[in-house]
């Protein structure tokens, strides 16, 4: 289990993966490990054969072929990692071949749907005001939670609206409408001071302690301004970033800009978010159009 937690290391500090990431390679690697393990082989010692075993062995257990490739693309890395280490002789996944998934489209709030949610926070205690101004700082951006959860308060320039956000890879300013800047303002000024556990606490927002909010933390608050909406949708702290960049390119936005709002490496990341415009006209055309 050493080339495990090697392997771990090695996603951490080379790879910069993800918390998500590395939780979902290393839980897919220690599952194959597992399987190899009770077929009476040893992991680096691992086989095409092998893998295609493990396949049809999945497929069995009724995982989706999303599920399925998601697990091929961890062991392949692992692999890859264990060559480069000189503790396999061969990638046994490099003969892998799945068949392509199509990419769902997330699922994004009406802008209706958006002012009904970020509506629920009241303002009447500190709870209240901090939840709001996240929700609020969350939709402006479109940052990631991770990302959210991080932000200091100096990471704030509230004078120039806009907040320095330090993303996987690389850091990025995002500007802030007046409202934002507003009830970031009253948050920063008047209810975080009532809120941290010491005047040395640099967290932008924080729990119920004084401290840092949690990832578990802000996902309970979500949830629950969901059930006090009664939106029917699936509510994650990623729907309202989603929601951020669809409702930027409805309204005239261009990609590279979304791109760079967002912090995508890759631009064919954001393209997702013009198939979600064009869907959504098409069904405009469809419910409108006299002969459609």
């Amino acid at each position: 289990m050493e080339c495990v937690k090697a392997f771990e290391v090695y996603l951490k500090q080379e790879k910069k993966a993800s918390e998500n990431t590395c939780h979902s390679y290393l839980s897919d690697v220690l599952q194959f490990i597992q399987y190899i393990l009770e077929q009476g082989g040893q992991p680096s010692e691992a086989t095409l054969q092998m893998v295609e075993n493990y396949v049809a062995y999945l497929t069995e257990k009724g995982r989706s072929v999303a599920t399925i490739t998601r697990c091929i693309s961890s062991l392949r890395c692992f692999y890859q990692f264990l060559e480069r280490e000189g503790i396999a002789k061969q990638n046994p996944v490099q003969g892998i071949t799945l068949a392509k998934v199509e990419r769902k489209l997330p699922e994004i709030l009406t802008s209706k749907e958006v002012e009904l949610f970020l509506e629920q926070p009241k303002c009447v205690d500190c709870k209240g005001c901090r939840d709001r101004a996240m929700l609020e700082l969350l939709y402006a951006t479109g940052i990631r939670v991770g990302e959210l959860i991080a932000l200091n308060v100096d990471d704030l320039n509230l004078s120039l609206s806009f907040v320095h956000c330090v993303g996987r890879k690389k850091s990025r300013n995002i500007p802030l409408y007046p409202t934002a800047v507003q009830i970031l303002s009253d948050y920063v000024q008047e209810i975080r001071p009532q809120m941290v556990a010491s005047e040395e606490e640099k967290a932008l927002f924080v729990n119920r302690n004084g401290m840092r909010m949690s990832r578990q933390g802000f996902w309970k608050i979500i949830k629950s301004y969901q059930e006090k909406a009664h939106i029917q949708k699936d509510i994650t702290p990623h729907t309202l970033r989603h929601s951020f960049a669809a409702h930027l390119l409805e309204n005239g936005a261009d990609l590279r800009s979304i791109q760079e709002m967002m912090g995508h490496a890759d631009i064919s990341s954001t393209q997702i978010y013009t198939r979600i415009v064009n869907q959504k006209l098409k069904e405009v055309y469809r419910k409108a159009h006299p002969r459609a």
